[in-house]
């Protein structure tokens, strides 16, 4: 999908206006934390979850498969 933005003027602020089928894909509403990171390819790619949060999730996971047996020992 290629479409076009305005940046607007909000206060002493810029901002743009997103239309409701981007807002349905990146799965975000009214007041909800956008994420905008730079690409190696020099891009912007915007997101509706934290990548860094996301990273750490899976190094959690990982940690929770790999000790899975002590984790269920100290569960009970």
């Amino acid at each position: 999908m290629n479409k076009p933005l305005k940046v607007i003027k909000v206060g002493n602020s810029a901002g743009m206006i997103l239309p409701k089928e981007i807002l349905a894909k990146l799965r975000v509403s009214l007041g909800d934390d956008l994420y905008l990171t730079e690409t190696v390819s020099g891009g912007y790619e915007l997101k509706g979850e934290d990548p860094e949060f996301e990273l750490q999730m899976q190094v959690a996971r990982d940690v929770m498969a790999q000790r899975k047996r002590a984790l269920r020992e100290l569960a009970k």
